[in-house]
């Protein structure tokens, strides 16, 4: 995972899957051989990504969603950048949006399509709202899941959009109330359960004083 620091470090689902092991952080200048999701790929992942998963693994950039343009993708050295198909967000910040992903929701959402369905489960079984991301979503993933590669499931994608049919959000007269529960857990729903401290984010203090240095 590259982690720019552009969110809270206590509710970061990358973070939290890096302090239990599931997976490591990369500096900047570190290249990656495996796939990668990244808003600046072209193709979708797809289960034709499956045998350079196993080989090389999976990562994915961490940032904000409101701060893409100050994340520097051109020094990202990776071979094997994809997008993910339109899925809906859980997480209690973005809960209903489409494709506004968590780290752990696009990592679960990359593995599922490529049919680690109980690896997807496990990394999503250590949030307590992780469970709804499938619930949202499990109908569309088990349809991409089936796709044979990254033109299958766009295809499908957009036939699936252009139907009109009903996607999973929150209703809008409930809205804020729903927005105001979830809130009330967001101190929770990433505590830390005992695992190690939180280590300072090498990429963001290399950004900071590239940011010095420029002045």
């Amino acid at each position: 995972m590259w982690d720019f620091g552009q969110c809270d470090a206590k509710r970061c689902t990358g973070r939290k899957l890096s302090r239990f092991g599931f997976l490591k952080e990369l500096r900047v200048n570190h290249g990656f051989g495996g796939i990668v999701l990244s808003p600046v790929g072209t193709d979708c992942v797809s289960r034709e990504d499956y045998s350079l998963i196993q080989r090389k693994g999976l990562a994915v950039v961490d940032c904000s969603w409101a701060r893409l343009g100050d994340v520097p993708f051109v020094k990202l050295r990776c071979t094997a950048p994809r997008l993910l198909p339109w899925l809906v967000a859980a997480n209690p910040v973005n809960y209903g949006r489409p494709c506004e992903l968590s780290c752990v929701e696009a990592l679960s959402a990359a593995l599922f399509i490529c049919g680690e369905e109980e690896t997807a489960n496990l990394l999503l079984g250590k949030f307590k709202w992780g469970h709804a991301f499938l619930s949202l979503n499990r109908e569309l993933l088990k349809a991409y899941s089936n796709c044979e590669n990254s033109a299958e499931i766009i295809s499908f994608q957009n036939a699936w959009l252009a139907q009109e049919r009903q996607v999973p959000k929150v209703p809008t007269e409930v809205e804020g109330g729903e927005r105001s529960a979830r809130s009330d857990d967001e101190g929770s729903y990433d505590s830390d359960d005992g695992l190690p401290p939180l280590e300072k984010n090498m990429n963001h203090l290399d950004l900071e004083d590239s940011d010095e240095e420029s002045e």
